[in-house]
């Protein structure tokens, strides 16, 4: 057994919960979560979220960081440490890549995000609300290529800091304006004339708007949003100490995730709804949500160029926390796999992240030409890793788990801190309901991008 006394650690569970929820807290929560609540039934989606997050974003989170606190490594070296056969080297590699894969195209859009809060500082309202504005600035490949190498390099510095010093302490400081900024937007959206029907029918179920789809799609959401099946889970176990609760750190990531889920609802449909007469339709899809629909929403307001520096400066916050749990996943498996240092292996992802980022980046300008399975660069590298890839690599955290570790070793593992008041569910949704479900999802995504099935 290879000894790992050296390894980087979270000073405690606080450095733990803020840098996992910072993961799990990016642009998932904000621009997809209140598009899929609109379209999927509200207060009904809502509810739906929130009982998959208990029972199945539970079972996921403990055991992506009871595995990573138990072997001490990265992905690749977490499943490696259970044998070393084909499968188990597969199983830890794909969930090493989800996240190489998705921090380049990622930081494309953090780089839109940095674009848009400093035309705002500039006072740009009217002219952010055209319909033209976003379309001709994704089409512009210098301007787009410079503020995506700004949001790498916020990344890269951070993550070249280290653990303790760099992830925990700016996760530390970011978290908790996050928070602020969620209620303080919140609060202004909720009280706009016109927005307390979107208040309702965010936060009022009701069972006539239920359907499967709803169920197949909150549990896609929740799989991007708590950051499950992305390798970064296995990582900041293995930096977590092993005298920290694991099922009280767990269960302050899920509320943190999901305050900031219901927040970016109450910040995003009131407004909308306000906006639009009522109209749930008008909730784009993505992009064109943040960056058509919103500064739309904010020029016809009072005061619409401070709220959208507060809106853009709660968005840069969260996709920079999201950006650094998925580079500093990546760099701990080239320190881990190549024996590498932290600056040598941090040099090795920026490298990725500006080749593969850039081909997103100019996917809407000078390579707007080029096109796989019909899509641009962005949304095939989206698709690629969120439909594909991470349902995939869930499987094979649950499969080594039934098949390599044994659920009785990881309850023991989460035992030796922690009571397990949730373990029947954990214990049943591992044995009968993970593999299941994450099929559905990963069948349900590839027929909808074939246009089989609508989701």
């Amino acid at each position: 057994m290879e000894d790992n006394s050296n390894r980087s650690s979270f000073s405690n569970r606080l450095g733990f919960v803020m840098a996992a929820a910072g993961s799990a807290v990016g642009l998932g929560n904000i621009w997809r979560f209140p598009y899929l609540a609109a379209k999927y039934g509200g207060g009904i989606f809502l509810l739906v979220y929130l009982v998959l997050v208990a029972t199945f974003g539970y079972t996921m989170i403990m055991s992506e960081t009871a595995l990573g606190r138990m072997t001490k490594k990265s992905p690749v070296g977490a499943f490696a440490y259970f044998g070393d056969r084909f499968s188990l080297r597969f199983g830890g590699w794909i969930n090493a890549i989800i996240p190489m894969l998705i921090v380049p195209y990622y930081s494309v859009i953090g780089g839109w995000v940095c674009k848009y809060l400093f035309a705002y500082m500039q006072g740009h309202v009217k002219q952010l609300a055209s319909d033209t504005y976003f379309t001709s600035f994704i089409q512009n490949g210098i301007s787009v290529e410079l503020f995506f190498l700004l949001f790498i390099f916020l990344t890269l510095l951070i993550i070249y800091m280290g653990v303790q010093n760099g992830i925990e302490k700016v996760s530390k400081i970011m978290m908790p304006i996050l928070v602020v900024l969620a209620f303080i937007i919140a609060g202004y959206s909720v009280t706009r004339p016109g927005a307390m029907a979107g208040v309702k029918y965010f936060l009022i179920p009701n069972f006539k708007d239920f359907s499967w789809m709803t169920v197949v799609t909150a549990l896609g959401q929740m799989f991007y949003s708590l950051s499950i099946a992305m390798g970064i889970l296995i990582t900041f176990g293995s930096y977590m100490k092993k005298d920290v609760d694991i099922e009280k750190s767990t269960s302050q990531v899920e509320i943190f995730d999901t305050l900031i889920a219901i927040l970016a609802g109450l910040m995003i449909i009131p407004a909308v709804f306000a906006f639009s007469g009522g109209d749930a339709a008008s909730l784009g899809k993505g992009p064109s949500l943040m960056f058509i629909t919103l500064p739309k929403v904010f020029a016809s307001m009072g005061m619409g160029t401070f709220a959208g520096i507060l809106f853009f400066l709660l968005v840069l916050l969260a996709a920079l926390t999201s950006s650094i749990a998925l580079a500093e996943s990546a760099v701990s498996t080239f320190e881990d796999e190549l024996g590498w240092n932290r600056k040598k292996s941090t040099l090795l992802m920026a490298a990725i992240m500006i080749v593969l980022g850039t081909l997103s980046s100019l996917g809407f300008g000078p390579l707007s030409s080029i096109h796989i399975l019909g899509m641009d660069f962005l949304d095939f590298f989206d698709f690629l890793t969120n439909s594909v890839m991470m349902p995939v690599a869930a499987i094979a955290i649950c499969l080594l788990i039934l098949k390599n570790v044994t659920i009785e070793k990881m309850i023991a593992e989460v035992k030796s801190t922690s009571k397990f008041k949730r373990k029947k569910i954990y214990v049943f949704i591992l044995k009968y309901l993970a593999i299941p479900f994450v099929a559905i999802i990963l069948i349900s995504s590839v027929l909808d991008v074939f246009g089989i099935i609508h989701m």
